[in-house]
């Protein structure tokens, strides 16, 4: 099952979709809108394009597991995703993902606007990889 990850952010989206196993991450890339329906709009024909089944959209809780202002804005943005591609989505924590890819890109000398052109779509990679690592460990059953 091929999944496709986002990390959604203000002027910058990363994408990473899986390999058609749902084991790898593979494909990646940002775009670069800060207009929802542009947004939405590539997002569906990356998703149609790349044969995407299920979408795993970065969930910005606050560190005490709080819903802030962005959280909320990626639960409308989940809601509309279902409605426009017909796809399921996942709601996924992205807690510290994009400090996670800054050092990632720091440590292999990626600085500046190289790093900032990249940071998305290795935030998007990281919930990907801990999303597909999840469903190894906890396979739906046919029920669900």
């Amino acid at each position: 099952m091929r999944i496709m990850a986002i990390d959604y952010g203000d002027a910058r989206t990363g994408v990473a979709v899986s390999d058609a196993l749902g084991m790898l991450a593979g494909f990646t890339t940002v775009i670069h809108s800060r207009n929802q329906d542009e947004v939405v709009a590539q997002l569906r024909a990356l998703a149609h394009e790349h044969g995407a089944e299920e979408l795993a959209l970065g969930w910005p809780k606050n560190m005490d597991a709080s819903l802030g202002e962005r959280a909320q804005l990626c639960q409308a943005l989940a809601e509309r995703l279902r409605t426009e591609t017909g796809l399921p989505v996942t709601l996924w924590d992205e807690r510290r993902t994009t400090v996670d890819a800054h050092r990632i890109l720091s440590e292999n000398g990626r600085r500046g606007k190289r790093r900032k052109n990249t940071v998305d779509a290795v935030a998007a990679t990281l919930i990907l990889e801990g999303f597909l690592s999840y469903r190894r460990l906890h396979p739906r059953t046919e029920e669900e």
